[in-house]
């Protein structure tokens, strides 16, 4: 049976920074591909940045920059640190993972989710 718990939400104001922790449980970060989504009241689920397997990165336009995606395989932890956040960041954020293969950035390839953590920006 494989969780994710995601973990590190919070408030803070614009300018700030929070680092989002993502730990698996029955699923190796080595083995999967992993990905942050967020989704704020009202909108679309949006992929936020992704790692593949291979340690290959992607990140939508809005978060470049100011966004790191990393995983400590070691730790078993996905994390995802957010600089210089802006109220648009405001948002539920979601981790996930995949033992499929296809778009990292992609909804569709990933098989397991956490239940999420709220970052608000003010």
């Amino acid at each position: 049976h494989v969780q994710l718990v995601e973990s590190g939400g919070g408030s803070v104001q614009t300018g700030g920074s929070l680092r989002l922790s993502c730990a698996p449980s029955g699923l190796s970060v080595s083995d999967s591909s992993k990905a942050w989504f967020r989704q704020s009241p009202g909108k679309e689920p949006e992929a936020v940045a992704a790692i593949r397997r291979d340690d290959l990165t992607a990140y939508t336009d809005s978060v470049k920059g100011r966004f790191t995606i990393s995983h400590d395989k070691a730790k078993n932890t996905l994390y995802l640190q957010m600089n210089n956040l802006k109220r648009e960041d405001t948002a539920v954020y979601y981790c996930a993972s995949t033992t499929l293969f296809g778009p990292i950035l992609s909804p569709l390839i990933y098989n397991y989710w956490g239940q999420g953590t709220q970052v608000t920006v003010s």
